[in-house]
C-alpha cells in the first residue's frame, strides 16, 4: 500500500501550493543519487516525485484527499506513469533539471499529451458508458515507418555522439563532481542519421494522423474529472514513448434533477389539498417513473428519500439516495363554490389543525435537503 502522499513530502493536508513545491524541491537535492548514495535514494525520490505530481495538481489533489489511491486509480490516473528515470521526473516537473544542475534530457524527446473532451448523461454516471472519441495525434510516419530515412535508403550511426545520442559533460557542483547529458544537437538523439530522409515527414519520422479511441468512463465520476490514458498522446522521437491522452469528462445538466455528491434531489409540486387528504404521486428517476405516498397533512418541504436511486461512488457499486422534495402550492383562481367550500373549511379548523409540525419550518427543511 502506498504511504500517504502528505506524509511522503512531509506537509500538512491544509498545505498551499507553495509549500508543496517547495518541500519536494528539498528533498529532491537530499535524495538526488548522485547526492545521497543510499540504496534506497533513488525508490524515495520517485515516491516524492509521484507524491508531489498528484498534489500539485487541484484536480488529482481533490480527488485524493476524497477517495485516496484507490480513487486516482478509478479516476485514471496512473501517478509516476512515464517516469523511467531521474532525469525524466526533474524534467517533467522542473525542466532541464529543475535548476538543481542534475542534468538535462538524456536521448529524443517523449511525446506531448493530448487532452480532449467528453460529455456523458447523468444517467450514465449511474452506470458507467463507453464513448468513442476522435481527435488528432503525431503518429509514426506509415511511410518511412517512423526511422525518418526515405525507404531503401541507409541510416548511418552519427558521428558526433558516436550512436549514444547524447553529449556528456562533467562539471562540478556544491553537490560534488556531476555528470551532465545532454541530447546531440547532430541527430537529435537519436544516434542516428539518415542519409535521403523521408519525403512523407521530411526525416521526423512522424506526421499528424486522425485517430479514434474507445474509453470507459466509470460510475460515479464527477463533472470536470479527467481521465488518464497512458500513451495515447503524440508520438515522441524515434525511440522515445508516446505522450498521454487526458480525458475531461463533462456531466450533461439534467433539468429534472440537482447532484448533490451521491444523492440526487427533485421537487414534486402538490394542491394544498391533496396535500391534507394525501395522495400518490408520480416522480421521475434515473430508474423511469416512481410513485411515493403523500401523507395526510404534508407540509412544505417534506422530503422523501428513495433509497438507492441516486448515484454510485466512483466505480463503487452502492448508489446514494434519491431526495424527493414536496413542493407544496395553494390553488388560485377559485370559482365561488370553491371559495364557499374553503370557507366552510376555514370556519371548521380547530387549534389541533392548525398546530405546526416538528422538524423546523420550511427553510430549515430545504438546507437539509442540500446539505
Amino acid at each position: 500500500m502506498p504511504r500517504d502522499y502528505y506524509e511522503v513530502l512531509g506537509v500538512s493536508r491544509e498545505a498551499s501550493e507553495t509549500e508543496i513545491k517547495k518541500s519536494f524541491r528539498r528533498l529532491a537535492r537530499e535524495l538526488h543519487p548522485d547526492v545521497n548514495q543510499a540504496p534506497d535514494a533513488e525508490d524515495r525520490f520517485k515516491e516524492a516525485a509521484e507524491a508531489y505530481e498528484v498534489l500539485s495538481d487541484a484536480e488529482r489533489r481533490r480527488t485524493y484527499d476524497a477517495y485516496g489511491h484507490e480513487g486516482l486509480r478509478s479516476g485514471g490516473f496512473d501517478p509516476g506513469a512515464g517516469f523511467g528515470s531521474i532525469d525524466d521526473i526533474l524534467q517533467a516537473f522542473f525542466g532541464g533539471g529543475g535548476g538543481f544542475g542534475f542534468g538535462g534530457r538524456r536521448g529524443p524527446a517523449g511525446g506531448g499529451d493530448i487532452a480532449v473532451a467528453v460529455e456523458v448523461e447523468l444517467a450514465e454516471v449511474a452506470t458507467g458508458v463507453r464513448r468513442e472519441i476522435t481527435y488528432d495525434a503525431v503518429a509514426p510516419c506509415e511511410h518511412c515507418h517512423g526511422n525518418g530515412a526515405e525507404p531503401g535508403t541507409p541510416i548511418t550511426t552519427c558521428e558526433r555522439c558516436g550512436g549514444a545520442g547524447e553529449l556528456r559533460q562533467v562539471a562540478r557542483t556544491p553537490f560534488g563532481q556531476m555528470v551532465r547529458a545532454t541530447a546531440c544537437d547532430a541527430c537529435g538523439g537519436a544516434g542516428k542519421i539518415p542519409q535521403q530522409p523521408c519525403e512523407t515527414c521530411g526525416g521526423s519520422g512522424r506526421t499528424r494522423q486522425g485517430r479514434t479511441s474507445a474509453i470507459e468512463v466509470p460510475a460515479g465520476i464527477e463533472d470536470g474529472q479527467r481521465m488518464r490514458i497512458t500513451g495515447a498522446g503524440h508520438a515522441g522521437e524515434p525511440g522515445a514513448p508516446p505522450g498521454d491522452l487526458y480525458v475531461e469528462v463533462r456531466v450533461a445538466e439534467d433539468e429534472r434533477f440537482e447532484r448533490d455528491g451521491h444523492d440526487l434531489i427533485s421537487t414534486v409540486s402538490i394542491p394544498a389539498t391533496e396535500a391534507m387528504l394525501g395522495t400518490m404521486v408520480t416522480v421521475p428517476t434515473l430508474e423511469g417513473e416512481e410513485e411515493i405516498e403523500v401523507d395526510p397533512g404534508t407540509q412544505p418541504g417534506t422530503e422523501k428519500v428513495l433509497r438507492g436511486l441516486g448515484l454510485p461512488r466512483l466505480n463503487g457499486r452502492r448508489r446514494g439516495s434519491q431526495r424527493v422534495i414536496l413542493d407544496v402550492f395553494v390553488p388560485t383562481n377559485l370559482s365561488a363554490e370553491q371559495r364557499e367550500i374553503a370557507e366552510r373549511l376555514d370556519e371548521s379548523l380547530e387549534d389541533d389543525n392548525l398546530a405546526p409540525r416538528h422538524g423546523g419550518g420550511l427553510f430549515s427543511r430545504v438546507r437539509r435537503a442540500f446539505g
